[in-house]
Parts: structure tokens; C-alpha cells; sequence
């Protein structure tokens, strides 16, 4: 579980955004999510809750922000929207499709005291 390793990662960023700030407390994170980031949601909540006890982030509501995928389709020479990494082009059926977006993980807005 990949997840477990993300969530660390945040709370790192967290901690380092702490520091410097000199917040004391998060009550809420804003986490956005790529559809194509192979992040699963409910996985990253239940691994957020786990590696946030005993921190800052301790009881913060993780609040996921999901961002959806685009790819470039070669044959119609637009960008389109992609659910999954290897769907077909929605326009033309296609398989020659370039990711663009919905690949990214992150920490998007903190509300903190």
C-alpha cells in the first residue's frame, strides 16, 4: 500500500509548513488527487488517520479534491478527458493518447490554528 508511504509525505509537508508558520494545530487538509495518479481515496484517508496521531494533524479532516485526467489525442489532435491511463479516445476510439493531467498529488490548502 502505497498510500501509507503518501501519507507520510504530507504529514512532512505539514510539519515543515508548521515549523515554519508556527501554527500549532491543523484542522483541515485540502488534498487534491489526479485521476491518474493511482492514489486510492478511502486508502489515503484510512493512512492519513493513521500517521497523523500523536502530530499536528492530529483529528484534521482530510478533505480530497479530485482532479480529473486529460490526455492528447493523436489521431483527433485534441485534448480529452480520461477516467482510466489506458481507456480508448472518447472522440475517435483511439488508443495513441498522451497523458496530460490528473497525474498530481497535492497538499492544496491547510486550515490551521
Amino acid at each position: 500500500m502505497h498510500e501509507m508511504s503518501l501519507a507520510e509525505g504530507v504529514l512532512q509537508i505539514i510539519e515543515d509548513h508548521a515549523a515554519k508558520a508556527g501554527f500549532s494545530r491543523v484542522k483541515t487538509v485540502w488534498l487534491e488527487i489526479g485521476a491518474l495518479s493511482g492514489v486510492e481515496t478511502e486508502a489515503m484517508r484510512f493512512c492519513f488517520d493513521a500517521v497523523t496521531r500523536g502530530s499536528v494533524a492530529e483529528g484534521a479532516a482530510l478533505e480530497i479534491v479530485a482532479t480529473p485526467g486529460s490526455s492528447w489525442c493523436m489521431q483527433c489532435g485534441v485534448s480529452v478527458p480520461v477516467a482510466e491511463r489506458y481507456d480508448p479516445c472518447p472522440r475517435c476510439g483511439g488508443y495513441q493518447l498522451q497523458v496530460q493531467g490528473g497525474t498530481e498529488m497535492r497538499v492544496k490548502e491547510l486550515e490551521v490554528e
